[in-house]
């Protein structure tokens, strides 16, 4: 991939529109052909690919269109996984009362909002995210991001207890075979090609931010947690297991953390800097970090940079854009931003990013594409005005 400064990327998830979600349900009821509905991905994929290379994104990403979540679709890619909903995993929660509270604080829909769940040994397919890489690569000639959620999400959102045990002796044991199986599959992305191949771990704000409270964040966390300090270390075992399967010859190792986008109430959104992470950013073996950084839930960049194991060893994705917000973020703020952080990091270790996707849920998106495209350019004019200052 050739050497800019201050490459700009999307993180993921582009909103689908009424057309992909209404032949997503003509396909499941039998209604069109899996041809036909194909057609219908790819160009809505071509739209969104289209839309970043118009604005001179320098990576492009899929717009993960085929995706009913960030990590429910695995139900429909690896065997020994389920899709349910938010309403059916309430029959095997223990504490139901409790469950349906942190349902309605959390403004998530329980009979729309899926989740993938251990219903049997996991069996890898050959395929998680690799045909959309295919697609991706097909329709493209610019640097490409594969993204897939990362090994301690899918792991930790998977395990059901009252189900998963009935397979696996713990959630310790799934995880290994989540790692096992993510290699098979950056393998089979590395041979094909692809520049960055990102991770994401949104769950590990949960960890953290929550003050031990019992939660379900964006579906996921259903597992009993542990002490944060071994839920960290769990976390930085799977992480690192799978970063540890990347040729990095071929591609760039990424992990992308958020706190929370399903929702436009910031108010019910996780808080906190990323200073309790600072350990598992480490030591996890990553190239880059993609993060939040345009909210002041996110905390000073100072946390984050003052770290010299971050600040001299890590590209840092800065989030400049909030996906939440239908306003079209200022040039100047998005490069006073970026300048805030070229006090702690070198010019070619900085690259611009929004802050998260724009559709974590397929029926939930969080914004629409006229204004993505108008809050993208701020970024990329942004980018600009810092290659002319820096140099390309």
């Amino acid at each position: 991939m050739e050497s800019k400064l201050f490459q700009t990327a999307l993180i993921g998830s582009m909103p689908r529109g009424k057309e992909i979600l209404l032949a997503r349900r003509k396909l499941s009821a039998n209604l069109i052909d899996k041809a036909s509905y194909d057609n219908l991905v790819k160009e809505k994929t071509k739209e969104v690919i289209k839309l970043q290379e118009d604005l001179d994104i320098d990576i492009i990403t899929s717009g993960e269109i085929e995706r009913d979540n960030y990590v429910s679709f695995i139900s429909d890619k690896l065997g020994g996984v389920t899709q349910m909903s938010m309403a059916e995993m309430l029959d095997y929660v223990d504490d139901k009362r409790e469950f349906e509270n942190i349902l309605t604080t959390l403004d998530v829909p329980a009979s729309s909002i899926k989740n993938a769940i251990c219903t049997g040994k996991l069996e890898y397919k050959g395929d998680i995210v690799l045909n959309e890489l295919k697609l991706l690569k097909s329709l493209t000639k610019k640097p490409v991001k594969i993204t897939m959620p990362g090994p301690y999400l899918v792991t930790r959102s998977m395990w059901l207890a009252n189900v998963s045990s009935n397979f696996y002796d713990s959630k310790e044991d799934l995880g290994e075979d989540v790692i096992r199986i993510f290699k098979e599959e950056i393998k089979n992305l590395q041979e094909i090609g692809v520049d960055v191949i990102q991770f994401d771990e949104p769950v590990l704000t949960e960890i953290v931010f929550t003050e031990g409270r019992p939660r379900t964040f964006m579906c996921a966390s259903l597992s009993q947690r542990k002490d944060p300090t071994e839920e960290l270390k769990f976390a930085t075992h799977l992480i690192k297991g799978v970063m540890n399967g990347i040729d990095r010859e071929k591609s760039i190792a990424s992990m992308h953390v958020c706190r929370g986008n399903w929702s436009k109430n910031e108010s019910i959104l996780l808080e906190g800097p990323y200073t309790p992470l600072l350990d598992l950013f480490a030591n996890i073996n990553a190239d880059l970090l993609s993060l939040e950084f345009s909210t002041p839930r996110a905390g000073e960049i100072k946390s984050l940079l003052s770290d010299d194991r971050i600040r001299d060893k890590i590209i840092l994705g800065l989030g400049v854009i909030n996906p939440r917000f239908d306003e079209k973020e200022n040039e100047d703020v998005i490069y006073n931003r970026a300048k805030e952080a070229l006090e702690y990091i070198e010019p070619k270790n900085l690259w611009l990013n929004p802050d998260c996707g724009f559709a974590t849920f397929s029926n939930r998106p969080v914004n629409e594409y006229e204004n993505i495209k108008n809050k993208l350019q701020s970024m990329i004019d942004a980018r600009d005005r810092l290659r002319k200052e820096y140099g390309r």
